[in-house]
């Protein structure tokens, strides 16, 4: 993951607040230390009120998966940033309207994906794109940071994807999404969705077969 992710709280919170934490900036190693006694639950109710040190831990916690799953749909370290920033700065803003219904994770996790696929829907995204081969270094590097576990083959695949068919297989396969969620979000029908997927394995098992 990108130094700036990292390095960003301090600055992120001067976004969403107005202002800097300064001398009250969070030490999120403390604060975290001990992952097992740390009530997200807690936290939530305390960004709800207005508690931004509350919600600079929620942010240290998940922005790592949010920014994963960015960089996965986005195929572009700057940009999944750019996701992935905008997505806690719209959590900000919304955190007042979660109920608890849901995990915390997941309400974030959506609005993750709202933000990916709004700027897939741009005028230039609608232009058919694959990914540039001389690019795939540097996406290769982000994902091995971001996801060390995933084997490179399958991502570079991934990323080689035109749009309509990486975002399916994506939310659907790795992410989990099921068929009516993902045609509400993107916009179409479940058959399409089936379709986009179908088309998308095959193009993945086409590329690595050609390893």
């Amino acid at each position: 993951m990108p130094a700036t992710i990292n390095n960003s709280l301090e600055d992120f919170a001067g976004v969403v607040t107005g202002d800097t934490l300064s001398g009250d900036r969070v030490n999120m190693s403390d604060t975290l230390e001990d992952a097992a006694a740390w009530d997200e639950s807690d936290a939530v109710r305390r960004a709800q009120a207005g508690d931004s040190q509350a919600f600079a831990e929620l942010y240290e916690m998940h922005v790592g998966r949010i920014y994963a799953v960015c960089l996965r749909m986005l195929s572009d370290a700057r940009e999944a940033e750019e996701a992935a920033q905008d997505t806690f700065v719209r959590a900000w803003e919304a955190i007042g309207s979660f109920q608890f219904k849901s995990a915390f994770s997941t309400w974030l996790h959506r609005l993750g994906v709202n933000q990916v696929l709004t700027r897939l829907r741009s005028a230039k995204r609608r232009e058919a794109r694959v990914t540039a081969i001389e690019d795939l270094g540097e996406f290769a590097s982000e994902v091995r940071e971001a996801m060390p576990e995933t084997r490179m083959d399958l991502e570079q695949a991934i990323a080689l994807l035109p749009p309509g068919a990486k975002e399916v297989l994506i939310l659907h396969d790795i992410e989990g999404y099921p068929y009516r969620e993902i045609a509400e979000m993107v916009g179409t029908v479940e058959g399409t969705i089936k379709s986009r997927l179908n088309r998308a394995r095959r193009l993945v098992r086409e590329a690595l077969q050609d390893e």
